[in-house]
């Protein structure tokens, strides 16, 4: 198990979090490989089920990002993703996931170091957990 990589499926808002992924990436920025990411147009339109298929599937852990509060593209939809997923965290704490598998950040296309410290953050948390064995409906899915 000391080889083992944790699989993160992540879901960047198509504005903002993506954008400072692909800045991080053109500026050649050194970060883990171990994330599997899903552009979306706004962190709003995520939907809990998305979140709850990725962990069926076999991610280890999910993160969330989008833009700044207050600075949605689409003018309040991180407002209804914060609140939504805020409380979505006590469920799946509930269902027996650790909430230390979900992550969310709020980046802006232009904070690509603040990228790669929190890509870094998120897979050590999800990395010192080990192994996602609740809720997994199908570990081969995630590649």
């Amino acid at each position: 198990m000391s080889d083992w990589e944790p699989k993160i499926v992540s879901f960047f808002c198509n504005w903002c979090t993506y954008g400072a992924a692909d800045l991080a990436g053109v500026s050649r920025f050194e970060h883990p490989a171990n994330t599997r990411v899903i552009r979306v147009p706004c962190s709003g339109r995520i939907s809990p089920k998305f979140i709850l298929s990725a962990f069926m599937n076999g991610a280890d852990g999910v993160w969330v990002s989008g833009c700044h509060p207050g600075d949605c593209h689409y003018i309040e939809g991180n407002y209804y993703a914060r609140r939504k997923f805020a409380l979505f965290k006590n469920l799946i704490e509930y269902m027996g996931i650790e909430p230390g598998r979900l992550h969310f950040s709020w980046i802006s296309s232009a904070e690509s170091t603040k990228y790669v410290q929190v890509i870094t953050d998120v897979i050590n948390a999800v990395k010192a957990l080990g192994p996602n064995q609740q809720f997994v409906k199908n570990k081969a899915k995630v590649a």
